[in-house]
């Protein structure tokens, strides 16, 4: 992974598998990456009909040419025993990383086979992300591949509010092929240096090959004092190499991957909402975002890239259905008139869309708006809660299940100009890490005012400086449903808005509650009636 920080070693890559993964190995290593942030157990799960891919012949099966197609050093190293002893011994973590990457894994081989690159290398995002096209870790990698924003950019990975090239499957595959081809090149073919090196960077590669050829000693990979996640890293790959090359020897029985493309790239031409998009190609939503994790909002950028990934099987009916509709009704619009008081911040937070969209729709030349303009804004055509992989959901879903210390107070605190993680974390007497960990972010994310991070603090904090600061001290209740109660009359009884009793229960506003169902609340018990 091309970073020059990231705690990494076995207990994260085999485990961090998106919440669908509980193994706690003991045994190789004890710098887990803490910081890597997972997904749901939906990534761990297809349905039947794409569980059905999986029973093909070996004829038209992956692993035999990807097999044929290896190229890495086949070494003998203790490192390399190690994670061998541990593959054989937690046989359900290949059964599961293989089933979340079959989606991806021919398409990286072809990738890899037209560059003449060894073939292990598709193995690589198992190492990285176990497959998880939502991986993020606190050193802001993200993607399969765990590109770092400098790098993505510096391999054209276009990253903005609307999409993150870094997620993107097959533009990040692109770069990190070009990637690790210039990393070989650097270091005259050796491809262990070359994959050290996009773990801890060149720069810490190069030092320590200088320091031992001052020293007189061997500069190979093995001789080389790297960052331990980085002596990590390497064998890992390599074990993971001779598993699926001698599945039957580790006591493996590796489902088979299909050797032909699971998805198409279809060109779109322009805007479109996902949830839409998932309809015409009667697909399931989580699925499309799962093949489009790249996008990070309701919908496509609207400057591109103006495409998606469509299964195979659900190319044909995607692109006749998408002809019938025009560009114009890809996306919700709504004509606003501007109010005393508004600015394109506020009005794009209003509608979960980006200023930059807003001016670009409305041919704005600068961020003036007066009273009484009417503007024409893009909108989402389903509730926010539909959208269940888009960033903000996501982080939604981590700041729900966050939990402090026992007696801490939930805080949802509403970000102002100039606030940072330091001096939020230092007002509240909390760290950064616990701030960014409990919102789902890294220390070096940006934030925007208006933005809410939920904050876990001690009671009696609540009665300090930082009370002044806070906008609301907020419980989190179980309410069961009685009879007679609909969501409106719960929100209201709380004064908590119906929507956000949708988003926090992932329901819709048709499904019907009945008594002694559970809903989780989050109340604000200092202005609440109820408490």
């Amino acid at each position: 992974m091309n970073r020059l920080k990231r705690p990494l070693a076995l207990a994260v890559s085999l485990i961090s598998l998106g919440g669908c993964q509980t193994l706690t190995p003991s045994e190789p290593s004890k710098t887990a990456d803490q910081n890597r942030l997972v997904i749901d157990e939906s990534l761990c799960t297809l349905d039947r009909e794409q569980q059905a891919q999986f029973l093909v012949s070996d004829e038209g099966n992956l692993w035999p040419r990807l097999r044929d197609g290896y190229g890495l050093p086949d070494v003998d190293h203790p490192r390399i025993d190690t994670y061998l002893d541990w593959y054989a011994r937690h046989p359900h973590y290949m059964e599961r990383v293989i089933e979340r990457g079959q989606r991806f894994l021919h398409h990286i081989a072809n990738e890899l086979e037209a560059e003449d690159m060894p073939l292990e290398l598709a193995l690589l995002p198992i190492v990285e992300s176990a497959f998880d096209p939502f991986a993020y870790s606190h050193g802001r990698a993200s993607g399969i591949w765990q590109f770092v924003p400098a790098t993505g950019r510096q391999y054209g990975l276009k990253q903005n509010w609307w999409y993150d090239g870094r997620r993107d499957v097959v533009a990040s595959t692109d770069a990190a092929i070009r990637y690790l081809k210039y990393l070989n090149e650097l270091f005259d073919g050796d491809w262990l240096l070359a994959l050290a090196s996009y773990n801890t960077g060149q720069g810490n590669v190069m030092r320590r090959i200088r320091s031992n050829e001052r020293r007189g000693k061997p500069t190979d990979f093995w001789s080389l004092n790297l960052p331990r996640e980085t002596r990590a890293y390497v064998p890992q790959l390599l074990a993971l190499a001779r598993v699926i090359g001698e599945p039957e020897k580790y006591n493996l029985a590796l489902n088979p991957v299909p050797d032909e493309p699971y998805f198409r790239i279809v060109d779109v031409e322009s805007q479109i909402d996902l949830a839409q998009a998932a309809e015409l190609a009667e697909l399931e939503l989580d699925e499309l975002y799962l093949l489009n994790a790249g996008y990070n909002r309701w919908a496509t950028d609207p400057d591109g890239p103006h495409r998606l990934l469509i299964p195979v099987q659900h190319e044909e009916t995607f692109r006749a259905n998408l002809a019938s509709i025009p560009t114009r009704e890809r996306v919700g619009w709504d004509r606003y008139r501007v109010v005393s008081g508004d600015s394109l911040i506020t009005i794009a937070r209003r509608y979960r869309t980006s200023v930059d969209t807003i001016k670009s729709v409305n041919q704005l030349n600068s961020n003036i708006i007066r009273a009484g303009q009417t503007l024409m804004i893009p909108t989402a055509k389903h509730p926010a809660n539909r959208y269940a992989f888009s960033a903000d959901q996501r982080r939604q879903r981590t700041q729900n299940r966050s939990q402090g210390s026992e007696g801490s107070t939930r805080v949802d605190y509403q970000v102002r100009p100039g606030d940072s993680f330091w001096t939020i974390a230092k007002r509240h007497g909390i760290t950064v890490g616990a701030l960014t960990n409990w919102n789902g972010m890294a220390p070096g994310d940006t934030l925007m005012p208006g933005q809410t991070l939920v904050i876990w603090t001690e009671q009696q904090d609540m009665t300090s400086s930082a009370q002044g600061d806070r906008r609301s001290v907020v419980r989190k209740v179980h309410y069961r449903v009685r009879k007679g109660d609909s969501i409106a009359r719960i929100a209201n009884r709380f004064n908590l808005s119906v929507q956000d009793i949708l988003r926090w229960n992932t329901v819709s506003a048709s499904s019907y509650i009945h008594p002694g169902q559970s809903l989780t609340l989050f109340v604000d018990v200092t202005n609440n009636a109820s408490f």
